[in-house]
């Protein structure tokens, strides 16, 4: 199936004083792919990442999404055009339920104005009622009923990662950039994650951009993988030819090509 570019990296360098992290890097995420990008520790994808995501501002380079060049643009301006980010660590509002942490991320939310609370109270009712409808359409997606009103701060590490993908599903976002998705979380919420992404991906026709240590989370999600290593795209492609690569392989362990890249890596 042919998609469109939701990302494209063009020619992005980054420099720390006389360090280069990423050396002139190109590489495109599909519209409604599920693409993964990994590497050896060391090799860049951090700080392509955080390129991307807009907390990094790149040397050189540009950086298009959903063809617009957004090269420099914060992340609260990203926000603003459909590109979330989740965190290897998730960053709930931890006093506040799992419904509530939900309802807090739509943008200009019409309850943020005090003036629109004394002169269009019921416009406000409605608004607030509308968000917390989808609020709860997300959490039955999620199958997270069961701990909607439970303070997010209790939640396991999980559910925690779950509640970040609801949060990206509150704005209906483009593409949603995760990083370490399977960090801290126990084997059978990490198969409820996958499924949710693949769910999010098929059914609702959301991309994805994952950096990721687990190398089965990455073969079972990703139709594409690409590979960095010394701040440069080395390999693009399947799972299955990406671990049959010697030189991939050689950045990985400097080793020969029967060994494996396997689950330990990435």
């Amino acid at each position: 199936m042919a998609f469109d570019a939701i990302i494209d990296v063009k020619n992005i360098s980054k420099y720390f004083g006389g360090l280069a992290a990423v050396k002139n890097c190109s590489l495109k995420v599909e519209k409604g792919s599920i693409t993964g990008l990994i590497g050896p520790n060391g090799a860049g994808k951090t700080t392509l990442f955080n390129i991307v995501a807009g907390t990094l501002a790149p040397t050189s380079g540009n950086i298009i999404f959903d063809g617009k060049d957004v090269t420099g643009l914060a992340p609260h301006e990203l926000f603003k055009l459909g590109m979330l980010r989740t965190f290897q660590l998730a960053h709930e509002f931890s006093n506040m339920s799992a419904l509530e942490n939900l309802m807090m991320v739509p943008d200009d939310q019409l309850g943020e104005s005090l003036l629109n609370t004394w002169l269009k109270p019921s416009l406000v009712k409605q608004h607030d009622l509308k968000v917390r409808q989808k609020a709860n359409d997300v959490i039955d997606f999620l199958k997270l009923g069961h701990v909607k009103n439970e303070l997010a701060g209790n939640l396991s590490g999980g559910q925690k990662k779950l509640l970040e993908l609801g949060r990206t599903m509150m704005v209906d976002a483009k593409i949603v950039l995760l990083d370490e998705v399977a960090a801290g979380v126990n084997r059978t919420l990490l198969n409820d994650l996958a499924s949710n992404i693949e769910r999010m991906n098929t059914e609702l026709g959301y991309s994805f951009f994952i950096i990721e240590h687990d190398m089965d989370l990455i073969a079972r999600l990703c139709e594409t993988v690409i590979v960095m290593a010394a701040g440069e795209v080395i390999a693009q492609g399947p799972m299955d030819k990406i671990r049959q690569n010697p030189q991939i392989i050689e950045a990985y362990f400097g080793s020969s090509p029967n060994s494996k890249v396997d689950n330990r890596v990435a």
